[in-house]
């Protein structure tokens, strides 16, 4: 009789870890999301994560991955390498997750080599061009154009619409003046550094004269110094690649000092804060945006109003900025991806990959004001269009969108990948 009910006890075990298994019991879908709310990245990090928080409560609240709750971890890791590479290993061995929502450019491209070699699809907020390329990172992703596209952008952009135009400048361009550029950013830091290689060559293609680099920290609170060496170059047009505390820092020193050159952002560096921070010096001030500011209208507007309201009373409306609504797209991508794997019988790394990979024109982040999004196994790249933000009576407005693609249809597929 024991010998029986023993029998029985392993059977039941092996019974219910075979269901557990094939899925059948299997009613969670578990996403780890690396945040940074304390670290360098800080000043726009607590506000997209807060939006990546919201979002996943409501998309459990509407249905989850078809029925099965999501289970996220959400972690902060301070932006500091080696705290995101442990908390990697614990989504992987201890939470068991099925994707990773990332953050920095210096963590995911750390980490870019192991999530590969585990088959860990990675969405991450770094949208460096070195992720971009799948035959350096196959199980990368990004949900917004990348560094090196949205750098590209701006300078053509300020070229075409500001120089060409703009009576500032109608003198100098009359003499026969070469535009001349200079680029302020933290030299160690792979964010801020990842595009620069793009912006000078597009700036050589336009044919501006590049001046030296200044190094700027991530979290400058002082560029005199910077913008007194930059002046002995007089340039006309400054690219900002840091994130929006420092560079609201270097565009009031510029502004103090008379520097007189415009000022081009990369998208971390350019939301609603800038405004606020750098007061009259930010009037005019250009950048790259992922997505919709939450200053503006867009379709997913009230349905995200309406649920903060609910969930994060403590957080109102007018300290949101942009990344609240970058927050809510990344998941939102995160969740669409995984529904369309799910109902595939593919929710696993391959599968996840593969679903990536099959988008083309897809739309399902329009309502945040993201772009058609087209990914394909040769090229990860989200899309070639750039959304060109100003601003205009101290509030981020989009202005227009360029396609650069289109624009430059001969060095597009040169440009994977860096």
């Amino acid at each position: 009789m024991r010998s029986g009910t023993k029998i029985f006890g392993i059977f039941l075990t092996f019974l219910i870890v075979g269901f557990i298994a094939s899925g059948v019991f299997a009613q969670e879908v578990r996403v780890g999301a690396l945040q940074d709310t304390t670290g360098a990245t800080s000043d726009v990090g607590k506000n997209e994560a807060a939006g990546v928080r919201e979002a996943f409560q409501y998309y459990n609240d509407t249905g989850g991955i078809n029925g099965k709750k999501i289970r996220y971890f959400q972690y902060d890791y301070g932006y500091r390498v080696p705290e995101a590479i442990t908390t990697y290993k614990r989504f992987r061995d201890f939470d068991k997750v099925v994707m990773v929502l990332g953050w920095g450019t210096g963590d995911t491209e750390a980490l870019s080599p192991t999530v590969n070699a585990d088959k860990m699809p990675y969405l991450s907020s770094s949208f460096s061009g070195h992720l971009c390329d799948p035959k350096k990172t196959p199980y990368n992703f990004v949900y917004g154009t990348d560094y090196s596209t949205n750098a590209r952008g701006c300078i053509t952009y300020w070229f075409e619409e500001v120089w060409k135009k703009d009576p500032k400048w109608k003198a100098e361009r009359e003499r026969g003046v070469k535009p001349r550029f200079v680029c302020f950013y933290s030299w160690p830091t792979p964010y801020s550094s990842a595009p620069i290689k793009a912006i000078k060559e597009q700036a050589t293609i336009l044919g501006f004269e590049v001046g030296p680099d200044q190094d700027v920290a991530l979290t400058a609170l002082d560029t005199k110094s910077q913008v007194l060496k930059t002046k002995e170059f007089k340039p006309h047009l400054v690219w900002h690649g840091n994130t929006t505390m420092s560079v609201s820092t270097a565009a009031k020193d510029a502004y103090a000092l008379g520097l007189g050159a415009d000022h081009i952002v990369n998208n971390w560096g350019f939301d609603e804060d800038l405004a606020k921070l750098a007061g009259p010096a930010a009037e005019g001030i250009i950048g790259a945006a992922a997505c919709s500011y939450f200053v503006e209208d867009f379709p997913a507007k009230k349905k995200i109003l309406d649920y903060i309201k609910k969930v994060n009373p403590g957080f109102p409306a007018e300290a949101r900025q942009i990344r609240t609504v970058q927050g809510w797209m990344k998941v939102a991508m995160a969740v669409e991806i995984l529904r369309m794997a799910d109902k595939a019988g593919k929710l696993n790394g391959p599968g996840i990959k593969e679903t990536f990979e099959s988008l083309k024109d897809w739309p399902g982040i329009k309502e945040f004001g993201g772009q058609l999004v087209t990914i394909t196994p040769t090229d990860h790249r989200y899309s070639s269009i750039v959304g060109i933000g100003r601003i205009i009576k101290g509030k981020p407005v989009t202005v227009t969108h360029i396609d650069m693609r289109a624009k430059f249809p001969d060095k597009w597929a040169g440009w994977l990948g860096w």
